[in-house]
This record gives C-alpha cells, sequence and structure tokens, in this order.
C-alpha cells in the first residue's frame, strides 16, 4: 500500500520516504472527507474516476493537497463540463480559490454571455465581492454592470465571507470598502446624476464626503478629483459578430516564444472583443496565451490580456477574449497578436486578403482587408497560420 501510494503521489512518496517519514501504521488525514480520500485511492489503485456533483470539490481539493494532478485535471473537466448560467459564479469562486485560470476564463465568459441568469441565480448573494469583482471585468454592457452592481447589494443575509470587517449601514451587509467597489462597477462619475440621489447618496454605503465630491463632480467645473473610476465604459450594442479568414484547417504549427501577428484594417468604427485561436492537434489540452491588439504606425497597444483557453483536439476555434472591448476606427492599420504557449496546434490555409460580414438584420456590411505583419511573426500570414478569427462588435 505504502509503495502505490507513493508511486502516485510525492505528498505520500514524502511522508513515507522522506523529511516526512514515519514509522506508524496509523496517518491522520484531519481537513480531507472520506468520499474524496475514497475517490483519491480508487483513482490511484485502479486509475478509476469516481466524482460526482456532491464530491467533485472536495476530491479537487484532495488532489491538490496530495499532488496527484492526473485526478486534479479529471475534476476540473467535470466542472467544465458542467458549467451552466446558475453555477457560474460558484465556479468562478472555487476556480480562484484552486488557482484555475482556464476553469475561471470559461466561467467569466458565461457570466458575460447569461449575466441575467448568473445573478439571479440561487446563492448569487453567498458569493463573496472578489468574484464579483472579477466578473467586472468581463462585462462591457452598462446595463448589465448596473444589475450586476445592484444583485450584489441586494440587502439579505449574506455569508461571513462577504461582509468581513465592518458592516456597513443601509442594511446592507456589506464592508465600506466593498461597497465602494461595487458602485465603482457603475463607474459613479459617469453614471447619470438623478440615480445618484435617490440610490447610492440614500443607500448609507458611501460617506458623506464621498456623497458630497460626486455631486460636485457632477455639477462645478473644474471637476474635483473622486475615489471612482472616471473613464467611460465602451457600450457595445447589438449582436456578437465574427469572421474567419481562412477557407481550410491543416495540421500542424509550432510555438517557441514568438508571436503570430498579421495586420488588419476595417471600413467603419468596430469594437474587437476576441479573438478565436486554433488548438491542440494531440487532443484536450490548455493553453497559455497573451494577445494584444497594436496600434500599428505608433506601436501603441490598445488592447491585451494575459489568459489561457481549453481546447479538445478538433480543428474548431476557441475563444479567447479582451478584458475590455478595444476600438477600431475606419481605414486605420492595426495588428493583431496571439503568443501561445502549448503544444503543436491545428492553422489556417487559403486565406482571405477581404473577408465582409453582413448583418442578418440590418445588411449593413463590415469589410475587413488583412496584410502581412513583417518582422517575427512566427510564419503567421494572410495565407497560413494562426489568429483565425475576429469577434466584434459593430
Amino acid at each position: 500500500d505504502r509503495f502505490v501510494l507513493a508511486v502516485g503521489s510525492a505528498v505520500f512518496d514524502a511522508m513515507f520516504n522522506g523529511g516526512m517519514a514515519t514509522t506508524s501504521t496509523e496517518i491522520e488525514l484531519p481537513d480531507v472527507e472520506p468520499a474524496a480520500f475514497l475517490a483519491l485511492l480508487k483513482f490511484l489503485y485502479s486509475d478509476e474516476v469516481q466524482i460526482g456533483p456532491e464530491t467533485v470539490m472536495t476530491t479537487l481539493y484532495t488532489a491538490k493537497k496530495y499532488a496527484v494532478p492526473a485526478l486534479e485535471a479529471h475534476c476540473v473537466e467535470f466542472l467544465k463540463k458542467n458549467l451552466r448560467a446558475d453555477n457560474a459564479f460558484m465556479l468562478l469562486t472555487q476556480a480562484r480559490l484552486f488557482d484555475e485560470p482556464q476553469l475561471a476564463s470559461l466561467c467569466l465568459e458565461n457570466i458575460d454571455k447569461n449575466t441575467a441568469d448568473a445573478i439571479t441565480a440561487e446563492g448569487f448573494t453567498d458569493i463573496d465581492l472578489g468574484t464579483v469583482f472579477s466578473a467586472e471585468t468581463r462585462v462591457s454592457l452598462p446595463r448589465r454592470v448596473s444589475r450586476l452592481a445592484e444583485a450584489a447589494l441586494r440587502p439579505k443575509e449574506l455569508l461571513p465571507s462577504r461582509h468581513q470587517g465592518p458592516v456597513a449601514v443601509g442594511g446592507h451587509r456589506v464592508p465600506r470598502g466593498g461597497a465602494k467597489g461595487l458602485l465603482t462597477l457603475r463607474r459613479g462619475p459617469n453614471a447619470p446624476v438623478r440615480p445618484l440621489p435617490a440610490g447610492p447618496a440614500q443607500s448609507g454605503i458611501l460617506m458623506d464626503r464621498e456623497v458630497v465630491s460626486l455631486f460636485l463632480h457632477f455639477t462645478v467645473n473644474p471637476k474635483p478629483r473622486v475615489d471612482f473610476i472616471d473613464r467611460p465604459r465602451c457600450c457595445l450594442r447589438g449582436k456578437e459578430c465574427s469572421i474567419n479568414r481562412f477557407q481550410q484547417v491543416e495540421s500542424r504549427w509550432g510555438y517557441s516564444g514568438t508571436s503570430d501577428r498579421v495586420r488588419f484594417s476595417v471600413n467603419k468604427r468596430i469594437f474587437v472583443v476576441g479573438f478565436g485561436l486554433y488548438g491542440s492537434i494531440h487532443g484536450p489540452t490548455d493553453y497559455q496565451v497573451n494577445i494584444q491588439i497594436i496600434h500599428t504606425d505608433s506601436n501603441t497597444v490598445l488592447g491585451q490580456n494575459d489568459t489561457g483557453f481549453s481546447c479538445d483536439g478538433s480543428a474548431s476555434t476557441f475563444r479567447v477574449m479582451f478584458k475590455e472591448p478595444v476600438e477600431v476606427l475606419p481605414s486605420v492599420n492595426y495588428t493583431a497578436c496571439a503568443t501561445l504557449k502549448g503544444p503543436d496546434s491545428h492553422y489556417g490555409t487559403k486565406g482571405l486578403r477581404k473577408v465582409t460580414h453582413e448583418s442578418p438584420t440590418t445588411g449593413a456590411k463590415t469589410c475587413f482587408t488583412f496584410c502581412y505583419a513583417a518582422g517575427n511573426n512566427n510564419g503567421t500570414s494572410v495565407e497560413d497560420g494562426q489568429i483565425p478569427e475576429v469577434i466584434f462588435y459593430t
């Protein structure tokens, strides 16, 4: 038994053979659920994966604690497959707790697409403020952000994790700093002045001086400094669109730290929210990736995100999103850039220099023109390579 456990887990190996070694025939495991530990033992002895909705989180904790990455991967995959709008915030909390960036990214994408369902789900008010704040970077529609902030401030009995520290007045069991952060979600200086007296000003979540500073910011010039974000949100309207510049998919495309790049321009103002990228030819895999949009002439980075994505081994594209939409102006040259870390992937061929997206409702056309990006581009060009899709709003 000791040999099997030591081979399957570095922690057990240290317990039996290393500096933690003991001659006792019994080992105490005080913070592990019996069902989760049984699932761990079955996996180590027989490779049998025995997890379900009720045990997956405790099994994930146990797999991480005892350094069994294969079982950990099975737990994360189970969570990904069972991700829905009504559990996205709960799973986001767990993904942040267990440091699972790919799972967190999928949760945030789900929340961004299904904000209304996510914030009305049972248990939303039990989510810690840090998790609520992390969703703010994904929510670009002002109406959604307003609903997110209001939902997070529901005057409901919240768990202690939600309001550690002093409880604010006004019936909201939220710390003063947390309340201010939730108003920041609405970017107070950019909110309409009329709701301020009826809402935040009387809620008790702000100090008197903060209320005064916001009123002065709205009514006098020069405007005084306020402790809130004063940069307006990008207001996206309509439906999400995407274009694919390749007509065929092939294998294989390698990565050695060089960025895949391609230049593009458009005929009208749009907001780019992400790219579609190709994934592994070797089956389900996680990639780390940095995406950027660069103003070509000035070499200024207009938007970027260090993130990751999971692929299933198919030739499909996989979404990788920016933290905030990137404004792209007509007849201006931009460079789309993606730096991937991971195994060989699929890639596109028979690329098109011009790609047009036509709105099915209005008939309006958005025309993309792609050009070769000179320099280190990992081989990506108009004809072949990565960055097959651009995801945008008009």
